[in-house]
């Protein structure tokens, strides 16, 4: 069976949604189309938009299916997300938002039948950053609507449900710090057993897995040939790592940056993770586990910096050779440093634009290098989405770790790239790299100021 050219990916990050066509022959998105992704507050709890999501698919398939026809669909999303799917297949319960702090309020009761770190590979996270507590909240608060649940899937899976009437769940979505998947054993954990939802939750396929054609009706109403692909699909993290699992050789790692900065070192050291500072296995597109660490570094980037794309020489050098840092921890609960307030070091108020660009991106830096040390990482350290621009980022990175880092020098990575090769296998990706390397001038006064941010945070 000849591969497809033109995939469609179906891409929903926690900030933006997107759909992206891409063209396989050139590892190219060749249209895209986005919009915010947002949570409402009414009904049961805040919840994802999931029918104004499910217009936003259909419209873009329809536009990008009339620009390139549509050889096949693939979603990618973010993780800590499940639709609770009823008898009728609409969702019996609306989509938690993750970031919602009701699971919490029966943390004890989670955490006695939760299983061990040693298990799943899973660290207790807060509100409903482990799906697993999302289904045991959502099961004691409302059991007249949990009890309508018929099937549960991850979310990716329900994108590809509702495109083609299969029912599916996937590794890299259980696998993501769910306390759903034993990892090790490549199956639901224990807490699926001894809570009884065997029987709900589907079976699991491969994220590369068709489950089918798209259905009839849909072909036909958005103008897609009929028999369309529909595939399995995958979390947004393990999307960007897919190319680089089939190219490259352990150990690597990937740095994958977006809402979430995730850490994944390919060949790092699986045990000894520390569960009390976000570490974690996650599983990747072939099932394997991956030592990682994550902290929610691009919400503090946008939360802190605002209209800036990069700095001056200058400017860095000034933050530099003053001291100025900030410490950890904006967004507590997560991350390497989960229970620090965070803090500067100097005259925060004093900065200019250009000059908090830099201190916040060398703060970043730092994160991305304890989660690599975290991890056991070795080898060189790819960075994948939005931080792989940021040259003062990339080059403390390099200097903090005192490994290679590599940012793609065309755009034949990131989540839409590889939901879409997931529709190809066999494909072995061409991927050219750029490394980021710090101004020779500057590096001195970088690793000077890595080890006192070490001091500081130690």
């Amino acid at each position: 069976m000849t591969n497809p050219r033109h995939v469609a990916v179906i891409d929903i990050g926690k900030t933006n949604a997107k759909l992206a066509l891409v063209d396989l022959d050139l590892l190219s998105e060749v249209a895209v189309r986005t919009m915010p992704n947002t949570v409402l507050a009414d009904g049961l709890y805040p919840h994802f938009d999931c029918d104004r999501i499910w217009t936003f698919i259909l419209d873009g398939l329809a536009v990008l299916n009339r620009q390139m026809p549509i050889d096949a669909i693939s979603v990618t999303t973010h993780g800590c997300a499940a639709a609770l799917i009823g008898d009728d297949g609409a969702l019996a319960m609306p989509v938690l938002d993750y970031e919602f702090a009701g699971p919490d309020a029966v943390d004890a009761d989670y955490v006695a039948v939760r299983p061990t770190f040693s298990e799943t590979g899973t660290p207790r996270l807060p509100g409903g950053l482990n799906l697993g507590a999302q289904v045991f909240w959502q099961e004691r608060t409302f059991p007249a609507e949990f009890a309508k649940v018929r099937t549960i899937v991850t979310y990716p899976q329900y994108w590809a449900y509702r495109l083609s009437g299969v029912l599916a769940n996937e590794a890299t979505s259980l696998g993501c710090h769910s306390d759903l998947w034993d990892p090790h054993r490549r199956t639901f954990s224990s807490l699926v057993a001894g809570q009884g939802w065997e029987k709900k939750f589907a079976p699991v396929a491969r994220a590369s897995d068709r489950l089918g054609p798209i259905l009839p009706e849909l072909a036909g109403s958005l103008g897609l040939r009929a028999g369309v692909a529909v595939h399995c699909g995958i979390h947004d993290s393990n999307a960007s790592l897919y190319p680089h699992l089939l190219q490259r050789a352990a150990p690597f790692s990937v740095v994958s940056t977006g809402t979430w900065v995730i850490v994944m070192s390919i060949g790092g050291r699986p045990d000894g993770l520390d569960a009390a500072r976000d570490c974690l296995l996650n599983v990747n597109a072939l099932s394997n586990p991956v030592p990682s660490a994550r902290f929610m570094g691009g919400r503090e980037f946008s939360t802190l910096v605002q209209g800036v794309e990069d700095c001056s020489d200058a400017d860095l050098a000034h933050v530099l050779e003053n001291g100025i840092m900030l410490l950890p921890s904006l967004l507590q609960g997560s991350g390497p440093f989960p229970h620090r307030k965070h803090s500067w070091i100097g005259d925060e108020a004093s900065l200019t634009s250009g000059q908090r660009f830099a201190g916040v991106s060398l703060y970043l830096a730092m994160m991305s290098a304890t989660c690599l040390e975290l991890t056991g990482a070795a080898g060189p350290v790819i960075v994948e989405g939005p931080f792989a621009k940021n040259r003062v980022f990339g080059a403390m990175l390099s200097v903090a770790t005192g490994r290679d880092v590599l940012a793609s020098s065309g755009s034949a990575t990131g989540t839409s790239i590889g939901a879409a090769l997931l529709a190809a296998e066999g494909t072995r990706p061409d991927i050219s790299f750029q490394v980021i390397s710090a101004l020779p001038q500057l590096v001195g006064d970088m690793a000077c100021y890595a080890g006192k941010w070490r001091q500081a945070t130690s």
